[in-house]
């Protein structure tokens, strides 16, 4: 920098105009960004940081002495005496700014009539910017400082965080005089504000396999908010003060080496991203791994020890301020009317319960292992949430070398507690969770990178465990009450360690269902229940495969299933499992979609385990054809459509559809003369056709190709009438309906043609089964999901005159797994090697 003073001097002996120094100013700020990455690589985190800060200081001084010198010549006074003063806030003022950070200043000023400030500060301002400076400037007198403060809570933080960076020392003390002020003003208010504003940011930045590491669960902001609360109530620039007071040294040793490497992470983001980036994505999570040192291991990739790296000191960082934020906001929200109130709550010695949630004394003295989980089964069963104090309270536990028997009979004993998921989430946050069950050693801070599930394992099972608790879909809901106290239990207990094996090398469900085995045996469970608990260890995710890759109405396909779990109960226990598995993993993961399909999948199945012969499709069609002909509607139809309905020629409508469905679409049919359709837009977008006239199905589903198709289900009915139904995974703006039914209409006309663009399918991608059943084949299609797949397919199909009964597409982990069921009377088993090839033509 003594290189850029000498520059500038010269430039102005010289007189070049402000645009020539401008252009030095911004050519040396670009070279200095530009080098970066080498400090980068050297230093990291809070070094870093305080470098990167005290050079932005400098480069800020640079600025402003030149305007001064521009604006006075050589009259030019003492800093002290102009009254300006550069005052960082935000993480500039934390001395926490990263590369890419906005660099957030007040320009405080004293309104002299015999100083020219407001063309001073405007220079000064404008010349930032033309440095190409990320300026979030706010230019404030010193006298408006106190009313400022209370139009937003926001401002008020930032200015708590003030540092000085040049000027008037004279304003500064002034200044802070009023700062100190403002910190014993509507203290409680300010608290209240800003835990509410917390509690809203993690709610919408909550912990994900792509974590927010400043705003999210455990991030820089949690360390702030931990720091504007110390600040307020004690007035203290740095937490570390309350050590040995608060908490102790080692606690926060642990804090700081957590919070220390996400500043690395923060650092190295902004330095591969070159921009501001505070999210840790998968695309970048190589790039940083490699920046941050991580390197592979024999079991583990660097990305993966670096995700759990991140993982883990997000949840320290988390524990640590969330108690911490609890701990010093008591006093000041304290009310002393609620004293009375509190005694008539009182559980027992230093445990409070408060609407269904139980408090502790932060004084009071951690226990055993062992008492501390019988006190836990003995809580009422009303408790189902736990305040900060007890979690930080049950984290103090002391814990033995090795688990006793008797401990171990108090382990079993809540493995089987009816309420378990609020238990289990306890020993979780309270960081119990490998010494009470040590199996669970591998699934603390375990990453998931399949792009399906979006946390991390520990979470995902500790979310598994509460829907099975709290089941939300009425259908699994009445299974659920179907079972036995015993195979409830059973069903809680997979649910929450369906995914033990993961984070080893073999197949996690062969290795769960070992760890699942021994853990329960280890708790001396009944031998029987282990035996079927750790079968649905196994195959957890059986069920939701089959409903979503294989023809659910296949009689291969139902025995398989049948095989796998053996009996009724067990079906039913799977069932609820695979719900909360697939309820766990997002919102709207488990839609009407997934749920239609599994339902099915169950009531195929459940009928044949009380007689084999209903897996064949003539005594399910049969028994179908019964069930319509006890309709009270069918009863009064003609004799000839009565007769034209028992001979529908499609197998796949009588094992799909319900009889009052079948009796519907029949008596619609009976009048279409060319075509009639129905567009339901409620949940997701269904067209359903009758037609008599030719279809142009390649072309309708061209036109379509901008929505995700989810199944297609083609039935031939009589006199050459055939139904289709179209299921898409989304709904559409109703103003578009329109739109659909011109493509529906122009579907009909034969001469039609769409451009469809050719997708890439590679011939290993496709797998062909003539002998699917008796009168249908099969083709499986897994491929990278492409828009157009299934259109262009279509289109291929109706060249040859081939006749899809029904489509089942599913995507995951961005791959097209798509089952394509086929009539084997057409031309398709005949010419699949032309037709294979024509769909492969790019692969």
């Amino acid at each position: 920098m003594t290189e850029l003073n000498i520059q500038i001097e010269e430039l102005i002996s010289n007189n070049a105009t402000d645009f020539q120094i401008s252009k030095v100013f911004k050519t040396y700020y670009k070279n200095y960004l530009d080098s970066i990455d080498t400090t980068v690589e050297t230093t990291g985190g809070k070094d870093f940081f305080i470098k990167h800060t005290k050079h932005t200081d400098k480069f800020l001084i640079l600025l402003y002495k030149y305007i001064l010198r521009k604006n006075f010549g050589v009259h030019q006074p003492m800093s002290n005496s102009i009254p300006i003063t550069l005052i960082a806030l935000g993480s500039y003022g934390r001395e926490q700014l990263c590369i890419y950070s906005d660099i957030d200043i007040m320009i405080l000023y004293e309104d002299i009539k015999g100083y020219n400030l407001k063309t001073i500060i405007e220079e000064f301002i404008t010349l930032t910017w033309d440095c190409g400076l990320k300026l979030g400037s706010r230019v404030d007198e010193l006298k408006n400082i106190e009313n400022v403060v209370k139009e937003d809570i926001t401002i008020k933080s930032a200015i708590l965080e003030s540092r000085i960076i040049y000027g008037s020392k004279t304003l500064w003390v002034s200044y802070e005089n009023i700062l100190k002020k403002i910190r014993k003003t509507d203290q409680k208010e300010f608290i209240l504000e800003k835990l509410e504003e917390h509690k809203q940011r993690l709610l919408k930045f909550p912990l994900k396999m792509e974590p927010n590491i400043k705003d999210g669960y455990g991030g820089i902001r949690e360390a702030n908010m931990m720091y504007w609360i110390a600040n307020i109530l004690y007035g203290l620039n740095n937490v570390k003060e309350l050590a040995g007071f608060q908490f102790s040294e080692d606690e926060y040793k642990k804090y700081r080496q957590a919070l220390e490497f996400i500043f690395q992470v923060r650092t190295a983001l902004h330095s591969i991203a070159r921009k501001k980036q505070d999210q840790v994505t998968f695309d970048i999570l190589p790039d940083l791994s490699a920046k941050l040192g991580f390197k592979n291991q024999p079991r583990y990739t660097k990305d993966r020890l670096c995700m759990s790296k991140i993982i883990s000191s997000l949840h320290i960082i988390h524990n640590f301020t969330a108690t911490m934020i609890k701990k010093f906001t008591r006093v000041a929200l304290f009310e002393a009317t609620n004293i009375p109130k509190l005694k008539k709550l009182r559980y027992k010695k230093n445990l409070y319960i408060i609407n269904n949630e139980l408090f502790c004394s932060f004084s009071a003295k951690p226990q055993s292992l062992n008492n501390f989980i019988k006190e836990l089964i003995e809580l009422p069963l009303n408790v189902d949430r736990f305040d900060r104090s007890y979690i930080y309270y049950a984290s103090k536990t002391k814990l033995p070398k090795t688990q006793s028997k008797e401990l171990r009979k108090s382990i079993k004993l809540l493995l089987t507690k009816q309420k378990l998921y609020p238990l289990m989430k306890l020993i979780y946050n309270a960081g119990l969770f490998q010494a009470i069950i040590p199996v669970t050693k591998m699934l603390i801070n375990q990453p998931q990178f399949d792009g399906y599930h979006r946390h991390p394992v520990d979470i995902h099972s500790i979310k598994t465990l509460k829907f099975a608790q709290n089941i939300e879909d009425e259908h699994v809901k009445s299974i659920f009450n179907e079972l036995t106290n015993e195979q409830k239990m059973i069903v809680r207990l997979v649910a929450f360690f369906h995914d033990v094996g993961k984070g080893r090398k073999e197949d996690h469900h062969i290795v769960g269902e070992k760890l699942f085995k021994n853990m329960l045996k280890s708790f001396d469970f009944d031998e029987e229940l282990i035996k079927v608990g750790a079968n649905l260890v196994r195959y957890h995710n059986m069920m939701s495969y089959m409903a979503t890759n294989e023809d659910i109405y296949s009689e291969k396909t139902i025995l398989n299933l049948m095989g796998i779990v053996k009996t009724k109960d067990s079906l039913k226990m799977l069932y609820v499992v695979t719900y909360c598995d697939i309820s766990a993993v997002g919102q709207n993961i488990f839609n009407s979609s997934t749920a239609s399909l599994l339902k099915q999948l169950y009531y195929q199945a459940l009928p044949a385990f009380d007689n084999q012969e209903f897996l064949k499709e003539s005594k399910r069609r049969t028994a179908k054809q019964n069930a319509i002909k006890n309709l009270e509607r069918y009863k009064e139809l003609p004799m000839i459509l009565q007769k034209k309905i028992m001979y529908i020629s499609s197998n796949q409508i009588f094992l799909r559809m319900k009889a009052e469905d079948i009796l519907d679409i029949a008596i619609k049919a009976k009048d279409v003369d060319s075509y009639i359709y129905k567009i339901i837009n409620e949940a997701q977008l269904t067209i359903r056709i009758i037609r008599k006239q030719p279809l142009n199905l390649g072309y309708l589903l061209g036109k379509l190709e901008f929505l995700n198709i989810d199944s297609m289900n083609i039935y031939k009915l009589y006199d050459n009438k055939k139904a289709f139904e179209i299921s898409f995974s989304e709904k559409i703006d109703s103003e578009d309906i329109y739109l659909i039914e011109e493509i529906i209409k122009d579907s009909f006309d034969m001469t039609k043609r769409t451009n469809l663009i050719t997708p890439i399918i590679k011939k290993e991608d496709i797998k062909i089964d003539c002998n699917h059943t008796s009168y249908l084949a099969s083709m499986h299609i897994v491929t990278k999901d492409q828009k157009g797949l299934i259109a262009y397919i279509a289109k291929i199909f109706d060249d040859f005159n081939v006749e899809i009964e029904s489509a089942k597409l599913y995507t995951l982990k961005g791959m097209a797994r798509d089952l394509l069921l086929i009539e084997k009377d057409g031309n398709f088993c005949s010419k699949r090697e032309e037709i294979v090839n024509l769909i492969c033509s790019k692969g």
